[in-house]
């Protein structure tokens, strides 16, 4: 084997596993190739691209080599076989829905997920034909109950947006498996740096890899991991959709997993410190972190993840009152959407976020009018505690 295709330990592995040196010129940072249309060498050349026979690039909508490179080295971190990288998110989750789920056909998902996912599911995907059955996917008699012959797909999150929710893989894995049904978790909050999913029981793992893969809120993107014989049909959706990456994209995204495990680690070991400070705050009620030893999902994520993560939700007693004054008066915490950036980014998930849930979705998921989330980042923790802290005092 060649000395790079080692498995090296997962910090190393961040760095240097799957990506080679440039072979044309010896470029230690892989090239942008920031091109739509790649040449044949003949006509037979380029005929036997398009039946298989022949290895080479056509256009970018198929497959770019600065995308292949990410995607190897995706697979290598979450320890899977293959992964296929889309324009974002979303995209990449309805191409795995599409993948499995024809008319007639209905999926099970979590009743906890990112905001825009839960409108792509309750809104867009049952006007195909599809339906999606919705209940708390930790309860797997619930889920089991939910299954039919016409099942096709079960979706869940884990840890859950915003109420960190933790869904024990290994358990729902097993259900997926006995009903012969595909388990697909998006593993955002995690990252492949603490949790790998497919090692813990499901079929296929997913990322919005504008967060913390991309970590620099520069990019927006999507990815899906697992079996070469699960994820080539579903890249297969991304080249009719067209919903590609761009090659500059996919170079930044190279970068940004280079130092996901320092930036992982630094905004979990700050959140946990946050955690703390809110628990014996007088103004605070609920903290919801997975860290906290009385968290009712602590020993499910010490189970399965290696540590705890960077994302918190809290609820501010007052409501959504008190936590407007909190979003309005922070001068370090930067209020706006999305996670897994290098600052602190902090927001209202009722009326941001989570706002496409009822109110009867929102209680149901135990999302509340005073919760507050935040994406802890790397900055010092003692100036975050205190910049909540003088926030706290003007309630």
């Amino acid at each position: 084997m060649h000395e790079k295709e080692k498995i090296y330990r997962k910090d190393t592995e961040m760095v240097h596993g799957g990506q080679h040196h440039d072979q044309s010129c010896g470029a230690l940072t892989p090239p942008i190739y920031q091109s739509s249309t790649f040449v044949f060498d003949s006509a037979e050349h380029g005929k036997g691209i398009f039946t298989g026979e022949a290895e080479g690039y056509v256009y970018t909508r198929y497959a770019n080599p600065t995308t292949d490179v990410l995607e190897k080295k995706m697979a290598r971190l979450e320890h899977c076989e293959d992964a296929a990288f889309f324009s974002s998110g979303l995209a990449a989750t309805m191409a795995t829905i599409f993948r499995f789920a024809n008319t007639g056909d209905n999926i099970i998902a979590d009743d906890v997920l990112y905001g825009g996912t839960h409108g792509m599911l309750k809104n867009d995907i049952p006007l195909l034909g599809i339906e999606v059955r919705r209940c708390d996917t930790s309860d797997i008699e619930k889920t089991r109950s939910l299954i039919d012959g016409k099942t096709k797909l079960i979706f869940s999150e884990t840890p859950a947006n915003p109420t960190m929710k933790v869904v024990d893989i290994g358990a729902l894995g097993e259900l997926a498996k006995s009903v012969g049904v595909p388990l697909c978790v998006d593993s955002t909050f995690a990252t492949p740096y603490l949790q790998n999913p497919t090692e813990c029981g499901a079929d296929l793992t997913l990322h919005s890899a504008t967060k913390y893969i991309g970590g620099h809120g520069d990019v927006v993107a999507g990815v899906v991991c697992g079996s070469e014989e699960l994820v080539h049909p579903i890249r297969v959706k991304r080249r009719v959709t067209g919903a590609c990456i761009s090659p500059f994209d996919s170079w930044l995204l190279l970068r940004g997993l280079k130092t996901l495990g320092l930036r992982v680690k630094k905004g979990t070991e700050n959140a946990m410190e946050i955690a703390k400070f809110l628990v014996d705050h007088p103004k605070v009620g609920k903290v919801y972190y997975p860290g906290l030893p009385d968290n009712e999902y602590h020993e499910i994520a010490k189970k399965q993840m290696d540590d705890f993560g960077a994302m918190l939700s809290f609820d501010i007693k007052g409501g959504m009152e008190a936590g407007i004054i909190v979003m309005n008066n922070l001068n370090i915490y930067t209020l706006a959407v999305s996670l897994g950036d290098c600052d602190t980014l902090i927001q209202h998930p009722a009326s941001m976020t989570h706002s496409c849930y009822t109110p009867e979705e929102m209680a149901e998921a135990h999302i509340t009018p005073g919760m507050i989330r935040i994406s802890v980042g790397v900055e010092d923790s003692q100036d975050l505690i205190d910049d909540l802290s003088q926030c706290f005092d003007k309630i």
